[in-house]
């Protein structure tokens, strides 16, 4: 299904069922069933989150958050409330906290699934808000598949459409309707209902993108969170029987009019007809490498050229490395953002891990990269670390930026060309198209890798037996049952968060 999106006048007549809103809940109430490999799949990004959060429970916003949700404890509802990542399952708390919990654990490393197109987008989002609400009703895993599946179809045919940086608007704000679309399929709403909730979910979840910009805060791994938050709210508040502005894309005042494109723009939205699979999930791949999605490709040939050449590891010998790339990673995560955060020593991991000056030099002299080493204040504050980290700087090139914004996949890219000039004035030329785990990639990731970076993040963090029971249930979930569903999630040992949970201020609650 081709839609024109478009902005309409007040006084033109404008059905509600032509409406973008409108197509995306019925998109997202289409009871087709999901195909195999998209349910194979969604489970190995249930897995995939999993493994981030995990690693990320004792980060002060993730305790913080935790506090928060363990503050809203479910009670005297007849429902069973959510978990939350590192408690005991028993302990529950009202899903709306639980998923805004959860979704900055998985959030905060920066290191799940990802989607890119005419926007950004980290589609594994979705999973808290739909899985909390799924444990909050008692779901089956089928069910789950079938939300996730939607939330998934959703935000990819958002992303793939309406670009929203190019206007400073956060990425999330695709993410409050399609997680509104996920939790409405796996309730069975009607479409008019998940209308209203997508509405509300998007009107709720625009905001600018000062949080990705300059000095990077802890709300990079809220703000994902809030807009599942919101989406669940708003779920409830159309349930209720509460309405939404609208046409909330299309109206004279509405998004498009004022935060996109203007009153004269035109979009067209890709979304399955009536008893076509969802299949967006497809499209969508997940990090090797717990860094910024553009990064991926240049950590995997960065950490190549520095083995093969180790006098790219000592900055005397280097006069200059320049990569070429597209406009995008250029301007928002290298030099042409013109943040000088991005070449300080002191700057947050959040900022680092949108410095491709910084990545590519720790990757040069490490070898590797690394979710915790490669951020360690010590290692950004290296002497040679930092005189290396200097000499790099980035340039967009225009091929890279079409094959970034191509719609085939057998082209699009998001990698980059080094170039390297030496002291000596030899010159190392070296370019990656795709990350190694990409689909496309060399070695392309699987059940085995997302069950491998789930067992390598939990060294240290979970007991051996708790790692083989979240494995075993997660890859039973298409036919798990209600009581079930509350095993997707991970228990801390005794005493692994006392610390983290003791620091966190005093809130209101």
């Amino acid at each position: 299904m081709l839609d024109d999106v478009h902005v309409h006048r007040s006084d033109s007549p404008f059905a509600r069922e032509q409406e973008l809103a409108w197509r995306l809940a019925a998109t997202a109430t289409d009871p087709v069933p999901v195909d195999d490999d998209v349910a194979d799949m969604i489970v190995n990004r249930v897995i995939d989150n999993a493994a981030v959060a995990l690693s990320s429970l004792t980060r002060a916003p993730v305790a913080a958050a935790r506090a928060q949700a363990v503050a809203r404890p479910q009670t005297g509802t007849g429902r069973e409330g959510a978990t939350v990542f590192g408690l005991d399952p028993a302990r529950r708390s009202t899903p709306e906290w639980a998923a805004w919990a959860n979704g900055v654990a998985v959030r905060e490393l920066d290191y799940h699934d990802t989607f890119l197109a005419a926007e950004y987008s980290h589609p594994g989002d979705n999973i808290p808000p739909i899985l909390a609400v799924a444990q909050h009703v008692g779901a089956t895993g089928d069910e789950l598949i079938r939300g996730i599946a939607a939330g998934y179809e959703l935000q990819i045919a958002l992303a793939k459409a309406i670009s929203l940086h190019a206007h400073k608007i956060d990425h999330v704000a695709h993410l409050g309707p399609s997680a509104a679309g996920g939790i409405g399929a796996l309730l069975r709403l009607d479409t008019a209902t998940v209308y209203q909730a997508i509405g509300q979910a998007l009107h709720t979840t625009t905001a600018t993108r000062q949080s990705r910009k300059g000095a990077i805060s802890t709300w990079k791994a809220y703000a994902p969170a809030f807009a599942g938050k919101q989406a669940v709210e708003a779920i409830d508040r159309a349930l209720r029987g509460q309405t939404s502005p609208s046409p909330i894309y299309e109206g004279e005042d509405g998004v498009i009019a004022w935060l996109l494109d203007g009153p004269d723009a035109h979009y067209r939205v890709v979304l399955p007809g009536p008893g076509e699979s969802k299949r967006g999930i497809l499209d969508s791949y997940t990090k090797e490498h717990s860094a910024e999605y553009q990064a991926q490709a240049l950590i995997d040939l960065a950490r190549r050229l520095g083995r093969e050449t180790p006098r790219l590891r000592d900055p005397e010998q280097v006069r200059s490395i320049v990569l070429h790339t597209s406009h995008h990673t250029h301007t928002v995560i290298g030099s042409g953002a013109g943040d000088p955060q991005k070449y300080d020593p002191t700057s947050s991991r959040e900022t680092l891990d949108h410095s491709i000056p910084y990545i590519v030099a720790v990757a040069l002299q490490d070898g590797e990269w690394h979710h915790e080493r490669s951020y360690a204040p010590e290692r950004a504050a290296r002497p040679d670390t930092v005189a290396l980290w200097r000499t790099i700087t980035t340039a967009e090139d225009p091929e890279w930026t079409r094959r970034y914004h191509s719609t085939d996949p057998a082209e699009k890219a998001f990698g980059g060309r080094l170039e390297v000039e030496f002291a000596d004035g030899t010159r190392l030329v070296d370019e990656i198209a795709v990350a190694d785990a990409h689909p496309l990639g060399a070695r392309p990731f699987a059940r085995a890798d997302y069950v491998q970076k789930f067992r390598t993040l939990a060294v240290g963090v979970l007991d051996d037996a708790e790692v083989e029971r979240f494995l075993d249930t997660a890859q039973r979930l298409p036919g798990l049952q209600p009581h079930e569903l509350s095993g997707l999630t991970v228990t801390a040992p005794a005493g692994l968060l006392d610390a983290s949970d003791a620091a966190v201020p005093a809130g209101l609650f």
